[in-house]
């Protein structure tokens, strides 16, 4: 039998690569020289460079609570299984543990992935450090030691652009390294102060004293109590339950309450949750571990015998 000497465009058919579908030489080779069809217009900037949504701020705007754990941790392992649980943000920790920018970078990759808000908190009310930690792609900033109005001021416009605050503005991961295109600083800068949650803590008498004051500021949209540092600013280290902490609680939640800002709490068991949110608590921050602990002493002391 004598070979095949026919080329795909002289054979009375050809294979087409892409479909294995056979074709007509005539055909493929129209098909080969036909104009390509008109390019679609592309995007435009905000749709190539929009922040992740904010569902945290969304649902606090809507009147919604929120619940999310504190992270010490940096790992992003651990980070994608307390996502996968269910909780509406991440509170990555800066101010008591080791978790910097770099970290940051990772962990909100974590969150953008499952659709989770990210939130860090810095050190310390330090412009630097705010813009830093939002240029990771950080959605929200919590900002310890926030005592008078002056102070809260300068965190939020720390955490946002010109012309509602003075944050830097630069091609870093928050704005997808400017490698999309076509590249619109004036898109990331208007979404960036849109989905950007800022979160001010009052956790001294100072504040206290201030806080008439400190709410009055706009940009803020969370005050959160620290009852640590709070009980310590009293007198009364660790012990929550004291009147005066009591006190301090009520006279706190009372100011928040009337602004119109949503009110943020630290409460590790179900009562502790449940009695903030008549307080009117809605951003309720919790250690993971101590919700897991009891738990896990329970599963062992049961597996024992003991």
């Amino acid at each position: 039998m004598p070979p095949l000497t026919c080329s795909i465009l002289n054979c009375h058919f050809a294979r087409s690569v892409v479909g294995q579908a056979f074709l007509p030489a005539a055909a493929f080779q129209a098909a080969l020289t036909a104009s390509p069809a008109p390019a679609s217009p592309p995007p435009t900037p905000i749709e190539w460079f929009p922040m992740h949504p904010n569902g945290a701020k969304a649902r606090l705007k809507s009147g919604g609570t929120v619940v999310g754990p504190y992270v010490r941790h940096a790992d992003a392992g651990l980070a994608e299984i307390l996502c996968y649980l269910g909780f509406d943000f991440l509170l990555f920790d800066g101010e008591h543990a080791p978790i910097g920018p770099r970290e940051c970078e990772n962990l909100a990759r974590v969150c953008e992935l499952t659709g989770v808000a990210s939130i860090a908190r810095v050190p310390s009310n330090q412009p630097w450090m705010i813009g830093t930690t939002l240029d990771t792609g950080i959605q929200g900033i919590q900002v310890p030691m926030v005592n008078s109005a002056a102070e809260a001021e300068a965190a939020i416009r720390a955490a946002k652009y010109s012309p509602v605050g003075n944050r830097g503005l630069a091609g870093a991961r928050a704005a997808n390294y400017g490698m999309k295109q076509p590249f619109s600083f004036p898109a990331h800068i208007r979404n960036s102060n849109e989905e950007s949650l800022v979160i001010l803590q009052v956790e001294t008498q100072a504040a206290i004293d201030n806080l008439p004051e400190i709410v009055k500021v706009p940009g803020s949209d969370v005050i959160f109590i620290g009852p640590t540092d709070l009980s310590l600013s009293l007198g009364h280290p660790g012990d929550f339950r004291h009147p005066e902490v009591q006190a301090a609680f009520e006279k706190i939640s009372g100011i928040v309450n009337d602004s119109g800002i949503a009110l943020g709490v630290l409460a590790n068991t179900v009562e502790s949750s449940l009695e903030w949110r008549a307080r009117g608590a809605r951003y309720i921050l919790t250690v993971f571990e101590a919700l897991m602990a009891p738990v896990i002493r329970s599963y062992i002391q049961t597996v024992r015998g003991e």
